[in-house]
């Protein structure tokens, strides 16, 4: 799986201007399903997000994990992560796991997260999002998983 994360102080998603996802201080977590991956790809993954240290301690620096502040993760699905630009102006998306798979880890990813305690919103996946943030650092870091 590959994930885009990013520290945020606020984040929201909206479908058909509906708010369907939103967290305070916490991770935004974009996440793709690559072929080949499954369930314990979803839970390893999870669990290397959930200990990160990505927040700030008492002296300022990035010393704590999503666990130990109490923050929160908005998880969105985006399929775009698999992008491949090697040819051409136009990206290629053949790289992405399939839609029915894709939808199952996704979910299951995001169910991990709150099996590890963490309070999880989310997206809808399939749907044309508007995602809106507050980066907070900024901290922005690219996990790309490799199949057990």
């Amino acid at each position: 799986m590959r994930a885009l994360i990013q520290r945020v102080a606020e984040a929201r998603v909206t479908v058909d201007e509906a708010c369907v996802g939103q967290i305070g201080p916490g991770l935004l977590v974009f996440v793709c399903a690559m072929p080949g991956d499954d369930a314990m790809t979803a839970e390893a993954l999870a669990a290397k997000i959930s200990k990160l240290r990505l927040f700030r301690d008492g002296a300022g620096k990035m010393n704590l994990s999503l666990v130990q502040t109490g923050g929160a993760a908005l998880v969105v699905s985006q399929f775009t992560l698999a992008a491949d630009t090697s040819r051409g102006n136009r990206p290629g998306f053949s790289g992405a796991g399939g839609p029915e798979v894709a939808k199952v880890l996704y979910l299951h990813f995001a169910q991990a997260l709150r099996d590890l305690n963490i309070a999880v919103e989310t997206g809808q996946f399939g749907a044309e999002m508007s995602v809106t943030l507050t980066n907070d650092g900024p901290v922005t870091l690219w996990l790309d998983t490799e199949n057990p």
